[in-house]
């Protein structure tokens, strides 16, 4: 199995366009042509985070997942070092979802305590292929996952199964109060699964 953890550590999450994280949509307003104009630009330029705006605009609209996959493989290939860490390396099922389900939480305070989704692979044992980890951790999400693949306090699921970490959905949900976190974690969880994911993890 292909892990894709190693390429994304040094991505930033200041952008171009902005400061504007994944779930504010910097491109919403455009017109569909217009995105793809951009992202052709993007492509050309090897702009890692014009580009991932670009794709992700196309994605929560509704994009089908073969322009998607093609999209994100493109970009990978060509811009990886600006590519924005909270750009998946593959297509992701149901994404425009995970974004709507994790945008309902928030926390009162800051802290020191991280949530995190890790993209589990079922596709040897279950008729949809996806599952989700959630965790939360004092560690950046990465980090954490680095730790999970090593065997660090390691949830066996993530060991085994786990393909990478879904950043965009929680990045509001990152140095937050850790009485926060541990309801959070809990109650995303339990969210999720209502919504028909299988989830893993989330105590």
């Amino acid at each position: 199995m292909r892990y894709a953890f190693a390429m994304r550590r040094a991505a930033p999450l200041r952008t171009s366009v902005g400061i504007d994280p994944p779930a504010d949509r910097p491109f919403a307003a455009r017109a569909v042509s217009d995105v793809r104009r951009a992202l052709d630009v993007a492509l050309a330029e090897r702009n890692g985070v014009v580009g991932a705006h670009c794709i992700h605009e196309l994605w929560m609209r509704g994009e089908i997942s073969l322009n998607v996959e093609r999209a994100l493989a493109a970009l990978w290939a060509r811009a990886a070092a600006s590519v924005p860490e909270w750009l998946p390396m593959r297509y992701v099922e149901r994404m425009p979802e995970i974004y709507e389900i994790c945008s309902r939480f928030r926390a009162a305070a800051s802290g020191r305590s991280n949530i995190y989704l890790v993209l589990l692979d079922y596709r040897d044992s279950r008729s949809e292929p996806d599952g989700l980890y959630v965790g939360m951790s004092k560690y950046r999400p990465l980090e954490r996952f680095d730790q999970h693949k090593a065997g660090i306090r390691a949830a066996g699921c993530v060991l085994r199964r786990g393909i990478e970490v879904l950043a965009g959905p929680t990045l509001h949900l990152q140095y937050i109060r850790r009485s926060d976190a541990v309801r959070i974690e809990e109650q995303l969880a339990e969210a999720l699964t209502a919504a028909g994911f299988f989830v893993q993890g989330g105590h």
